[in-house]
């Protein structure tokens, strides 16, 4: 068994983005390849985005801190810390409004 922080992630990842070019900081906190389960921390400064890209299979986006929009064709949902986000089966991008991390969750496709 394993036992995370997530809000102690949240911080790690934060400060992390903010001091890479990017603006950006993810890793995966459980699963991978081998799992059809896999949750990811994600930290965004304010600002930043997540291109558009493919839903790989069920997911979710639980806001940890600050503010992110989720959009998918003509719809935007706006989520901010203890929000959960239901990701669209169909192409979407993520947002920070605010400097924000979120757990993603995703079951892949088989």
């Amino acid at each position: 068994m394993q036992k995370l922080s997530l809000d102690a992630l949240a911080r790690e990842h934060l400060a992390n983005a903010s001091a890479a070019s990017s603006g950006r900081s993810a890793a995966t906190v459980y699963g991978g390849h081998e799992h059809t389960l896999r949750q990811t921390v994600l930290a965004l400064t304010a600002g930043t985005s997540l291109a558009e890209h493919e839903n790989p299979g069920e997911a979710t986006l639980l806001v940890l801190r600050g503010r992110v929009r989720l959009t998918s064709g003509g719809n935007s949902w706006e989520g901010r810390s203890g929000d959960l986000i239901t990701v669209p089966p169909a192409r979407h991008s993520l947002q920070a409004i605010e400097d924000a991390a979120v757990l993603l969750t995703v079951a892949k496709r088989g």
